[in-house]
């Protein structure tokens, strides 16, 4: 058995509180065994079981013992559909016993719409020992439907961050291991246009390594998850720092522009303005160099070919693959020199006084050159029109940012909160008759079997994620439908109430202190949870 040993004083714990299945506030006795001291409560909202003195929180920080008595701590997070003309903040709500709060000017002060008020999965508690139906099973009205919303945070030991980041720097090799405080918690995957992919976390980092690796793997995806930033190393590549929403910094340089497109892109998007002002232009990319006169944008054009010999292999007119290897320098190659994946010049083809032009995909780096008479290249000042469409190449970079998203699967005992039957759950999903979430904000629904689902962390409530112990992240997750529907696919139909007693007085409290509420003004870019179309339709 587990005991938290913090000594300080419960965080919080002035403040209104849910109380959780098996406390006594649910009318039963706190759970005990045995050999557990009378002044302790034994949590039992994961697998760890941890006996709590009172005034203290379990392992997890997300779990106390308030007067003999099972809390969560933290608030269940609401979001307010009616958006305030500023930015939106928390949005001011008065607690009991808490100083009155000015009101927000444009809130209709109704508590009882779903079309204004929706309940996340953030703080709402957990379905473990898995038997109990989800702490919020809440009735509403929607566009006048008759609506319920089962709110829970499930305990997801299948889950990892797919992390996007936009650069054309080398990382790593594909497949290489990326290592967060010296333990492998995630791979090199592949690149995709402009930007770099990690896979992070996982059932087998979080289970199938050592206590360590766990431990690590679950607090490097519960900081990624809260939009934290951490520092990663890949075997063979590059140190990295990574921040939902914020540029990737590589090697301690923070990245500025991903690339407008690989350079046989690049050629093509600006052929028809590098037409007459150069005789040649090269693009360098680690994966595809263009060479504008043996493109086919530049035949199109009817450029003459300049007789220039490319290093790599060639693919098709003007794409070459392989130029150099990967790195930090030019194009995401390992070269600082542009000369350096020249081979040579056609004679009869090249002659003196020809213009090149060497430019990376996002314009960071630009050379231009005049053949002299011995047909080798020499540096000259750029002119000003040419350095207008390298200036262009970089107005069309869009900024650098890492993308940080969510990827679980919510598995049987996560179904089972919702349906005794969870297959029906799942069928339900797949014919669109059930709109899922994550703390309110939109997910993506993998086809297939299972419910699969994956969210941007970045349109997420922050502090979503939590873990426990064992190791396994926490993460909330939300299911809309119609009451039929749900009552039609076996949902635990007497555990549903109103919202307004949820605003009362919380999940499975039936008397005592009221729920502790923390108001969001919902994200201008998600859709109302429960607009789903097909939903109401």
């Amino acid at each position: 058995m587990t005991e938290h040993t913090k000594t300080d004083g419960l965080p919080g714990m002035d403040m209104p509180v849910v109380a959780e299945a098996g406390s006594s506030a649910f009318g039963k006795a706190p759970l005990r065994n045995e050999r557990m001291s009378t002044a302790k409560v034994e949590c039992n909202a994961c697998p760890v079981l941890c006996q709590i003195s009172d005034g203290r929180t379990g392992a997890c920080d997300r779990y106390a013992n308030k007067e003999g008595v099972l809390v969560r701590v933290d608030p269940v997070v609401l979001l307010r559909r009616t958006v305030e003309s500023e930015k939106p903040a928390l949005v001011p709500f008065n607690r009991p016993g808490a100083e009155e709060a000015p009101a927000s000017p444009d809130w209709n002060g109704d508590l009882l719409h779903a079309d204004e008020v929706f309940v996340t999965g953030v703080g709402s508690s957990t379905t473990y020992p898995d038997y109990k139906p989800a702490p919020f099973i809440v009735a509403s009205k929607a566009q006048g439907v008759d609506m319920v919303t089962v709110v829970t945070e499930g305990i997801f030991s299948y889950c990892s961050f797919k992390v996007k980041i936009d650069t054309d720097r080398f990382l790593g090799p594909e497949q290489a291991n990326v290592r967060y405080r010296g333990e492998v918690v995630g791979h090199v995957t592949t690149a995709e246009y402009g930007s770099q992919m990690l896979s992070l976390g996982g059932v087998h980092h979080l289970t199938g390594g050592s206590k360590k690796e766990g431990r690590m793997t679950a607090e490097l995806m519960q900081l990624l998850g809260n939009k934290k930033a951490v520092e990663c190393t890949i075997d063979g590549g590059s140190t990295l720092v990574i921040q939902a929403g914020k540029a990737p910094i590589v090697n301690g340089v923070e990245e500025q522009r991903m690339r407008v497109g690989c350079g046989s892109a690049a050629v093509g998007i600006f052929a028809r303005q590098f037409a007459g002002v150069a005789d040649e232009v090269v693009v360098v990319d680690d994966h595809i160099t263009g060479v504008l006169t043996e493109h086919q944008a530049g035949r199109c054009l009817d450029m003459a070919p300049s007789g220039i010999q490319m290093l790599g292999r060639k693919s098709t007119p003007g794409r070459y693959f392989q130029v150099a290897n990967p790195g930090n320098g030019w194009g995401g190659t390992d070269i600082a020199d542009p000369l350096a994946i020249i081979e040579g010049w056609e004679e009869g083809v090249a002659r003196p006084g020809l213009r090149l032009l060497m430019t990376s995909t996002t314009g960071e780096h630009a050379q231009w050159y005049v053949l002299d008479d011995a047909l080798k290249p020499v540096e000259q000042p750029m002119p000003p029109e040419v350095k207008r469409i390298v200036d262009r190449i970089g107005e069309n970079c869009e900024p650098s940012l890492c993308t940080v998203l969510f990827l679980g699967g919510a598995g049987g005992s996560l179904r089972a909160g919702v349906t005794e039957n969870p297959v029906l759950l799942t069928r339900a999903i797949k014919r669109a008759l059930v709109n899922v979430t994550c703390g309110g904000a939109p997910a993506y629904v993998w086809p297939g079997g299972g419910i699969t689902v994956m969210a941007d962390v970045m349109r997420m409530p922050d502090n979503s994620f939590g873990t426990v112990p064992t190791p396994a992240i926490v993460a909330p997750i939300e299911f809309s439908m119609r009451r039929d529907d749900y009552e039609a696919l076996g949902g635990h139909v007497e555990h549903i109430f109103p919202l307004e007693q949820a605003l009362a007085r919380g999940a499975w409290q039936e008397d005592g202190a009221p729920l502790a509420r923390q108001w969001l003004a919902v994200d201008d870019a998600n859709p109302w949870p429960l607009g789903h179309a097909p939903m109401l339709g």
